[in-house]
C-alpha cells in the first residue's frame, strides 16, 4: 500500500465529522508510542511550553543521574540515549527555542558528569557537535534571543 500525500490526507480529513476525527486520532495513538506521545504534547503540553521544557529537563536529569559511570562505554551508550530522547522531544515541539534550551541543558549536564568527558575523545566530539548544532539553531532565531543564548554558549565553549 502506498501512503497518501499530506495534501490528500488534509483534504480527506476536512470531510470527516468531529467524532470521526476523534476516532481516527485514538486509533492512530494505539499503533506507536511516538504517536501517543505527540498527541499528548499537542493536547496537554503545547499551551505551556515552559512547563514542557522543565518536565523534559527533569527527565534528562533523571537519566544523567542513573548513568553507570564505571566505564566510558556505558557512559557513551547512556549519553547517546539521552540525546535521542532530546531529539524526539524537540521534534514534538517544533520550536527552535525548545531545542536550544534542551541541548544547552544536555551540554551542561555532560560537563558536570564524573568522570570528566575530557578523558574520552568520543564524548568530547559529541559535546562539540552539540555546540555546533546549538550555534546553528541560534543563528536562525530572533536577534534578541541570539543575544540571550550567546553567553550560555560562551560558558559551554569555555568548559573545555
Amino acid at each position: 500500500m502506498k501512503a497518501a500525500s499530506i495534501n490528500q490526507i488534509k483534504a480527506e480529513l476536512s470531510f470527516k465529522s468531529q467524532s470521526e476525527l476523534i476516532d481516527l486520532c485514538l486509533r492512530l495513538s494505539k499503533f506507536k508510542k511516538e504517536n501517543k506521545e505527540l498527541l499528548t504534547y499537542l493536547l496537554f503540553e503545547s499551551s505551556n511550553e515552559i512547563g514542557y521544557i522543565e518536565s523534559v529537563k527533569a527527565e534528562i536529569k533523571l537519566h544523567f543521574d542513573s548513568i553507570n559511570t564505571s566505564n566510558f562505554y556505558y557512559i557513551k551508550k547512556s549519553v547517546r540515549k539521552v540525546l535521542r530522547l532530546i531529539k524526539k522531544y524537540s521534534s514534538y515541539s517544533s520550536k527552535k527555542e525548545t531545542e536550544v534550551e534542551l541541548l544547552i541543558f544536555f551540554c551542561v549536564k555532560l560537563t558536570e558528569l564524573k568522570p570528566s568527558i575530557a578523558h574520552n575523545m568520543t564524548l568530547k566530539n559529541l559535546y562539540k557537535r552539540q555546540l555546533v548544532t546549538i550555534k546553528k539553531i541560534v543563528s536562525t532565531l530572533h536577534e534578541d534571543l541570539q543575544y540571550d543564548y550567546q553567553s550560555q554558549i560562551q560558558r559551554l565553549e569555555n568548559s573545555f
